[in-house]
């Protein structure tokens, strides 16, 4: 069973994006690729497992994945930091777990944020690719607030096939990203 962004995705979005930017292959039409959810710890030195080990307990909660750990790249003594030592923890959905996420991240988890207006249309990288940063990630309702031991935030790269920005805008617009500002141009 397809899920409803994948086939909102393949009814509607494509044929628009055909006529919006003159298409004449289906194959030049740009696509979500994958998600990569990203989560670092901070600054907790004294328990870093036990906080790189509950960023992956939250992005298995939210993404129904399990997650890796990642560790550092390079030492940094000013922040008490040797290369190797553990910092955060990432996902990576693709296909179906990836469309369920993207659902529930546009269509439940960023309108219950509050005081929403939107989300910035200027974060895309200038390949077509955007990035999303979520402060709480209690915003999603599988998320029990009773046992959130620590406030956490993660990133949100939206990888695409797209080869410009307003392409790839395009692509997430019709899917339903709420942009800020999007109306106004409209209008």
């Amino acid at each position: 069973m397809n899920p409803a962004l994948l086939t909102k995705y393949k009814e509607e979005v494509v044929t628009a994006l055909k006529k919006h930017f003159d298409y004449k292959n289906i194959h030049e039409v740009p696509f979500v690729e994958k998600l990569v959810i990203n989560c670092g710890v901070g600054k907790a030195e004294s328990d870093r497992k036990q906080a790189v080990q509950d960023a992956l307990d939250a992005i298995a909660l939210i993404t129904g994945q399990r997650g890796v750990a990642t560790a550092a790249k390079t030492s940094i003594s000013n922040f008490k930091l040797r290369a190797g030592e553990l910092v955060g923890a990432k996902v990576t959905l693709r296909g179906a777990r990836m469309y369920e996420f993207l659902l529930r991240l546009i269509g439940t988890a960023i309108p219950s944020i509050r005081d929403f207006r939107g989300v910035s249309a200027k974060a895309f990288d200038g390949r077509g690719n955007y990035t999303l940063g979520i402060t709480d990630y209690t915003i999603f309702p599988e998320v029990e607030l009773d046992k959130v031991q620590r406030a956490l935030g993660f990133d949100v790269c939206i990888v695409t096939s797209a080869n410009s920005d307003d392409e790839a805008r395009e692509l997430l617009h019709l899917l339903g990203m709420p942009f800020r500002g999007r109306e106004k141009k409209a209008a």
